[in-house]
């Protein structure tokens, strides 16, 4: 592999960044640098803004990349040329890369089905991200309840077991969704948000388990002092109960204290629409919303 952007890179980048329309490039120097260039180069160039905008010059790098080494016989070449088609917007095209090369058992196949993942997930395959984080564990599902990229200082790492029931839920199976979320450590918000999920996912004559689960995720969000995520739980709760045929009046109370002790003017007049309009109505994200009450308030009741 040749020097990232050198020389060839910066001739098409030269030539892009001089044209006043990168649609009336010429079209002789484009191909002339594109055909020289190597993975690296081939990526950044990719990622230049005029080419970006570009869905013909685009569509070229997409497609040098896809057959510049159609035999790969090393991880860090295939990583390397399916990384170059993700950042290209070609995630399709990166699975079938990834598929030209078997990956040895070890930190290898790890490296390899985390890429996979990505490329399906990118591409909305969840039939194949499904797979992926499956034989990313052997089957042992519990050991995906962990973050998929612990290496990384991201700010929202994702997990793998939650990932996983997003990928079964999108697939319509709801019932395997609710399986692999309660898999996971269900305590404190992460729980009550994945307990909260796996309610949603039940068949409409499960009522009575859904309905128990979000119990649960309220109980831990109270203690979690988290009121904006138990004023959403308790609209789910009302949601579900009005679906199965009850009044809901149950948790519309509960959130009518909740909205009354968090002085959530918004969230009262959401539940009075007969009411007269509230001259000091103001949006939960604003200062004295739920969202701004600090852990001293008090929970509503059971």
């Amino acid at each position: 592999m040749g020097n990232p952007l050198f020389p060839f890179a910066l001739t098409l980048l030269a030539v892009v960044t001089s044209a006043p329309d990168p649609q009336v490039m010429r079209e002789e120097p484009f191909q002339t640098a594109l055909a020289s260039m190597d993975v690296a180069a081939e990526e950044q160039a990719c990622l230049a803004p005029r080419i970006a905008n570009s869905d013909g010059r685009r569509q070229a790098l997409r497609d040098r990349l896809l057959a510049l080494h159609p035999v790969i016989d090393s991880l860090e070449l295939v990583l390397e040329n399916a990384e170059a088609l993700m950042s290209c917007g070609a995630p399709e095209a990166a699975a079938v890369v990834l598929n030209r090369y078997s990956p040895r058992p070890g930190d290898e196949r790890r490296k390899w089905l985390l890429l996979r993942w990505r490329a399906a997930a990118a591409a909305q395959d969840h039939h194949q991200a499904a797979l992926a984080l499956r034989r990313l564990v052997d089957g042992n599902l519990t050991a995906l309840d962990a973050a998929l990229f612990p290496d990384q200082s991201l700010p929202d790492q994702e997990n793998g077991l939650d990932q996983l029931a997003f990928h079964e839920a999108a697939l319509g199976r709801n019932a395997v969704a609710v399986e692999v979320q309660l898999l996971g450590d269900l305590k404190g918000l992460q729980g009550a948000k994945r307990l909260a999920r796996a309610a949603q996912w039940l068949d409409t004559d499960q009522f009575e388990q859904a309905d128990q689960l979000l119990e649960t995720a309220l109980d831990q969000a109270a203690a979690a002092a988290a009121w904006g995520l138990a004023m959403d739980l308790l609209h789910q709760q009302l949601q579900l109960q009005l679906e199965a045929g009850g009044d809901g009046e149950r948790p519309r109370q509960r959130m009518l204290r909740l909205a009354t002790v968090l002085n959530d003017r918004y969230a009262i007049q959401q539940l009075h629409p007969e009411a007269e309009p509230d001259p000091l109505l103001r949006s939960p994200r604003d200062p004295g919303g739920h969202a701004d009450v600090r852990p001293s308030a008090v929970a509503p009741s059971p």
